[in-house]
């Protein structure tokens, strides 16, 4: 069985069902997979199995309510859902299926499944006639149309001392699945070349001074993250920063906005699409000194005369071919929506994403983000303030779903 979802944050949310022991194995062979599993267990699969025995076998403190932290900085279930990869429900009983399709959260299971933008999958286990009741059904219903996965019951001895439908399936079944549901999700960009640029270029004005902004690329490092997570061959092009490479992608290194615009001009002809994710400096000093320049005491003053670095996007534009997507962003600190339409419609983007760079705490160098997505059909989407990976995720997501069909 190929082990496709290595070395990824594995939520596991176990609930009040007599098939609570078989999680304790789904648990040990997630972890012998190579992945980082945390437990998040109710109160009524506590009665079931000990929090230490999944302790034990994850290597992670188990998650009980919302007030299991050491760390006062985070809450439980939001951090939970903003660092996890995918989220599995197994075992899900009626009540916390119910609750799920209902947007209830009052347990931290439910609260930290309301608040999770990864792929979730729900394993059920209850009784025969639960699971039939028009109320299960329906709710089940409600799940998979919002894109949840759920897996088919099994059929045998139930603890209620007959047979029938509803019985947890064994955990290497639950592997096997899981495995393959996983494929089908990472797949989304299958086949897709993607071009992405992250930081910011720099333009020397003698061999120890350049003129720069406060891009530190993870934003677009983000996104080649999530991209390459959903199947695509991912080109990142990479302006001045020091940022760890997300595994599997390709890297090309810059400096100045030109270099960045020879990289992609290079490149585009084979992809698919181009994100612009990188801060390009829209001047350059008309002349870079072959020396230090020295201050002296009687020049207490410099003028500096500046040339326009070309529009990378506007540039690309003219080289796109039908078949290709152009994203573009717009870091602004002042009329954001309006000079975000304004770009969208003088580049003739397929996307821009809009960001208030002024504001504290998200935009440049921060780890939070909030940003609109602007379509060219006018329509805008915002989002919360999160973190640059969940905005990366819903970025791939409009791009897998909506500007690719």
């Amino acid at each position: 069985m190929a082990n496709l979802f290595q070395n990824k944050r594995v939520s596991l949310y176990v609930t009040g069902s007599i098939a609570v022991y078989k999680s304790l194995i789904l648990t040990r062979l997630l972890v012998k997979n190579h992945n980082d599993v945390r437990v998040v267990m109710t109160e009524a699969a506590q009665k079931f199995v000990s929090p230490l025995t999944f302790q034990s076998l994850s290597k992670n403190k188990v998650i009980k309510d919302d007030f299991s932290t050491d760390n006062p900085k985070t809450i439980p279930h939001i951090d939970l859902a903003d660092h996890s990869d995918l989220a599995i429900v197994a075992p899900a009983t009626a009540n916390t299926i119910a609750k799920m399709a209902n947007g209830i959260a009052d347990n931290v299971v439910n609260a930290a499944l309301l608040a999770t933008t990864a792929p979730i999958y729900v394993v059920p286990a209850m009784n025969v006639h639960m699971l039939a009741n028009f109320a299960t059904q329906a709710n089940l219903k409600t799940l998979t149309d919002a894109g949840i996965h759920i897996m088919d019951t099994a059929e045998g001895f139930l603890a209620e001392g007959y047979a029938g439908k509803g019985r947890f399936p064994e955990p290497e079944e639950i592997l096997t699945w899981l495995n393959q549901q996983f494929k089908s999700r990472t797949a989304e960009l299958a086949g897709k070349k993607l071009l992405i640029s992250a930081g910011g270029t720099r333009e020397p004005l003698d061999p120890v001074r350049y003129l720069t902004n406060h891009s530190s690329g993870k934003m677009g490092f983000a996104i080649a993250e999530a991209a390459q997570a959903a199947g695509a061959d991912v080109t990142l092009i990479a302006a001045n920063t020091s940022l760890p490479v997300p595994d599997n992608v390709k890297v090309v290194r810059v400096q100045t906005a030109r270099e960045l615009l020879a990289a992609i001009k290079a490149r585009f002809s084979e992809a698919d699409a181009l994100i612009m994710a990188a801060a390009v400096a829209d001047y350059r000093p008309a002349n870079v000194a072959e020396q230090k320049i020295k201050k002296t005491a009687q020049n207490t003053t410099m003028t500096l005369e500046l040339v326009r670095n070309p529009d990378i996007l506007k540039e690309i534009g003219l080289l796109k071919k039908p078949d290709q997507l152009l994203i573009g962003f717009a870091a602004e600190t002042n009329d954001l929506i309006t000079n975000a339409e304004k770009k969208i419609k003088a580049k003739h983007l397929d996307l821009i994403v809009a960001n208030d760079v002024s504001q504290r705490g998200i935009g440049f160098n921060a780890d939070n983000n909030q940003v609109t997505f602007l379509f060219k059909n006018g329509e805008q989407q915002k989002t919360a303030i999160e973190s640059k990976q969940r905005v990366a995720k819903q970025l791939i997501e409009i791009l897998s779903h909506r500007l690719f069909n």
